[in-house]
């Protein structure tokens, strides 16, 4: 009776396994047909993606606008910017960015709590191909005294 147990569970395993098998591979192949081809997709060209901003003190505020164009075929979708940490915030275009046309990504940095050498880096999520460059605040900060 136990091996009986034992052949259905193994049994019941093994179709669960190739029934998850079969969903993976299902949403493997699908195709999507907004995706565009590599050279049918908008490229980005950020004219400077390193901001240095020096030497500044503890507390001060650095802002920046990181200036891009959309060199491709199709608009220019950014969905999401995002930095290493909360001292730093970007604010980046909703709207789509046609071919030929130039967009730009505010960025602010709050140096309060911090001190020395910096790179606050800022990912842009976007439908560029290839993907967009990161975006870099460099600098060192000095004790406010």
């Amino acid at each position: 009776m136990r091996k009986i147990f034992i052949a259905a569970g193994f049994a019941l395993l093994l179709s669960a396994c190739q029934s998850a098998s079969k969903d993976q591979s299902a949403v493997g192949n699908t195709t999507d047909t907004t995706q565009l081809s590599a050279e049918d997709a908008p490229k980005v060209e950020v004219e400077k993606p390193v901001f240095e901003f020096g030497v500044i003190k503890q507390g001060e505020k650095v802002q920046h606008e990181f200036k891009f164009k959309n060199t491709g075929k199709s608009p220019l979708i950014i969905t999401n910017a995002s930095a290493t940490c909360g001292c730093t915030v970007p604010e980046y275009p909703t709207e789509p960015i046609l071919p030929g046309k130039e967009g730009s990504i505010k960025v602010i940095f709050n140096s309060e709590g911090k001190i020395g050498l910096q790179d606050k880096v800022v990912t842009i999520s976007s439908n560029a191909n290839p993907a967009f460059e990161q975006l870099h605040l460099v600098g060192d900060i000095v004790e406010n005294k």
